[in-house]
């Protein structure tokens, strides 16, 4: 009888993605020049993210290559599919979605992606815009009795996110969003960002890969050509959140019109408690319960080490 623990006995594990490590993910593009200078990189850089030209030149200059090779790729699909239906052929935008936890690093790789793809031939013209915009102002989260779940799927006004990006798509020649301050921690009434018919729009946010609601049949996540979800072990994840936030309160929180404003003054053991509170109460609850859970549903996944770094990176099979 076959010894039921022998590896030949054992069921292999299917999954719809191919992981590779850093290293060959490197290989993939070993010639190409990064087209940032130093100083842009560290302009881009998020807070306590140690982003440098290595990580852009192995990491993300092979992803903007990848993302430039689908945008043509679904741009001739789009053409042969007009011409088989007899229609004249328009093209629309590029719609990529990147999601992640707070403090995992998602919002400097969206930057960092719109800079790139900017440089590749046919996407010159690139947007970003996050999920913060569309949040409920918090006059009306505090009127739902939902200020304690703000970054909740339930906090977004899901509706106006999707036909925010439906109007792109559909190649509005302007499509307005509202601005999100994050010194008020508020939407600002009257202030707007306007997309106009890009080449690629790159959608940033917590969840934007959720499927749809109970009662409704489509979500922002539909919409999306690509999706990229950026991840780490929940204990780093932790840790960088805490980091950030302290150096926050010795930063922007010092500033008087800044709504956290009332934590500058704390010393750096209840910093550290605040933080942890903050992500033990709010932001850990939601990465488990609705970020995490819709991993397994984007094109690419970035895994981050515990010094920030990426370290693998897994692609959806074809």
């Amino acid at each position: 009888m076959p010894d039921p623990q022998s590896p030949s006995t054992h069921t292999p594990q299917i999954s719809p993605f191919v992981e590779l490590d850093r290293a060959t993910w490197a290989a993939l593009a070993p010639s190409m020049p990064s087209p940032l200078r130093e100083t842009e990189i560290v302009q881009l850089r998020g807070l306590g993210e140690p982003l440098d030209p290595r990580e852009v030149s192995e990491v993300y200059l092979p992803l903007s290559r990848l993302l430039n090779l689908y945008v043509g790729g679904t741009k001739a699909l789009h053409e042969v599919t007009s011409t088989f239906l007899r229609e004249r052929f328009e093209s629309t935008p590029f719609v990529i979605g990147v999601a992640g936890s707070v403090a995992v690093g998602k919002s400097t790789i969206a930057r960092l992606l719109r800079e790139l793809l900017a440089r590749w031939e046919h996407t010159p013209r690139v947007e970003l815009v996050t999920t913060d915009g569309f949040l409920f102002p918090n006059a009306e989260l505090e009127r739902r009795g939902l200020m304690a779940r703000k970054g909740f799927p339930e906090s977004y006004d899901r509706r106006a996110l999707l036909r925010f990006v439906s109007d792109v798509k559909a190649g509005a020649p302007e499509v307005r969003s509202p601005f999100y301050s994050h010194l008020a921690y508020d939407i600002v009434p009257d202030a707007h960002i306007t997309v106009r018919r890009p080449d690629v729009l790159i959608i940033e946010g917590l969840n934007v890969l959720q499927p749809p609601g109970p009662g409704h049949r489509l979500a922002v996540s539909d919409l999306f050509d690509f999706t990229i979800y950026v991840d780490a072990r929940t204990r780093d994840i932790a840790r960088w959140y805490e980091e950030r936030f302290l150096k926050l309160q010795r930063g922007a929180f010092s500033n008087p019109r800044s709504y956290f404003h009332r934590y500058a003054s704390l010393t750096e053991d209840e910093a550290r408690s605040r933080a942890r509170s903050i992500w033990q109460s709010i932001n850990e609850p939601n990465l488990l319960q609705n970020i995490r859970p819709t991993r397994s549903r984007a094109s690419l996944v970035l895994r981050k080490d515990a010094d920030h770094t990426v370290s693998s990176v897994l692609l959806r099979k074809l």
